[in-house]
């Protein structure tokens, strides 16, 4: 690779590859749909992956610590099921919304547990969680959708304070807190350190063990959150959305440079999202079918595998 031995490009090779792919697919929307570059039409598109984009928060966390989370489905649809089910018709709304979080604090604690504390598979116990959940859904719900979503979280999703959608106000902070917490905290140093070498980590004095468990918690509560968003944006109840924000999460937060056990902060993962919203507004512009989509985007996916490939070489 002496063509990297170039010292801007090996600097090029360091920022993440969702800045690049968000810069392509803005100038391409630019050339195709130039009446699309409106703030209000972007922010309308962006309000739509905030749910994704909260998931990736949690995802980016755990993937920093080498460690992943596949049950943020399984908590986003069963949090559509206590909203929309109707069983809890009488109840205050953000109580509602407190049962939900606890719930999502729940899983992320199971999983955090059998991970950090059993050393069980990563893999294997949170793909296990997120079926066990989406089993108790189809059959508390009998394998019906269930009912409405209350007009409180609705009304709260089509706020725009400022002429900005709420949704993406609530996200935007999120991103913000999660970047000072793994810059400015001793938590998010413990991360860091875990990610480049759990050993030297536990030798150094992290508590490697309640670090991983901390992170799959937060992961947990992020998925909750996002269930909250996702619900409110459909309005309905639905058993079978969720699981498919998982492998975008995944697919998200790796384009925007992190990868297992290596952090590289928040604000590539956010644009690793936005890359998705805006992928979305350039295919339907160029009259691409849902397939069609599926396989540009997993192209991206590669092509970011492969530059990680040819970094990590180079190096």
């Amino acid at each position: 690779m002496s063509v990297l031995r170039h010292p801007v490009l090996r600097a090029a090779t360091r920022i993440p590859p969702s800045y690049v792919v968000f810069a392509v697919l803005l100038a391409t929307l630019w050339v195709l749909k130039p009446a699309m570059m409106n703030p209000n039409i972007l922010a309308t598109f962006a309000r739509q992956v905030v749910p994704l984009g909260i998931v990736v928060l949690g995802q980016l966390l755990v993937i920093s610590s080498r460690s992943i989370d596949l049950s943020a489905g399984g908590v986003i649809l069963l949090v559509n099921y206590l909203i929309s089910s109707g069983q809890f018709n009488g109840v205050p709304p953000l109580v509602l919304v407190g049962i939900c979080l606890l719930v999502g604090l729940g899983v992320g604690l199971i999983n955090g547990l059998l991970i950090g504390k059993r050393r069980a598979s990563a893999v294997i116990v949170t793909l296990a969680v997120n079926i066990v959940l989406i089993g108790l859904v189809e059959y508390l719900a009998n394998g019906k959708p269930p009912g409405d979503v209350p007009a409180f979280f609705r009304n709260i999703y089509n706020a725009r304070p400022g002429g900005v959608p709420a949704p993406l106000i609530f996200w935007v902070g999120l991103a913000m807190a999660m970047s000072l917490v793994l810059s400015r905290t001793i938590f998010g140093r413990f991360v860091a350190s875990i990610g480049s070498n759990p050993v030297s980590a536990h030798f150094s004095g992290v508590p490697v063990e309640r670090t991983v468990v901390t992170a799959h918690v937060i992961a947990g509560f992020m998925s909750a959150l996002a269930g909250l968003v996702q619900t409110s944006s459909i309005a309905v109840g639905s058993v079978r959305f969720g699981p498919e924000l998982v492998m975008n999460s995944i697919a998200a937060t790796i384009l925007g440079g992190v990868i297992f056990g290596r952090g590289a902060g928040v604000w590539g993962p956010f644009f690793g999202v936005l890359c998705f919203a805006l992928l979305f507004v350039v295919m339907t512009s160029l009259g691409v079918q849902e397939p069609g989509k599926l396989v540009v985007q997993g192209c991206i996916i590669l092509l970011a595998a492969v530059f990680y490939g040819v970094r990590t070489k180079s190096n």
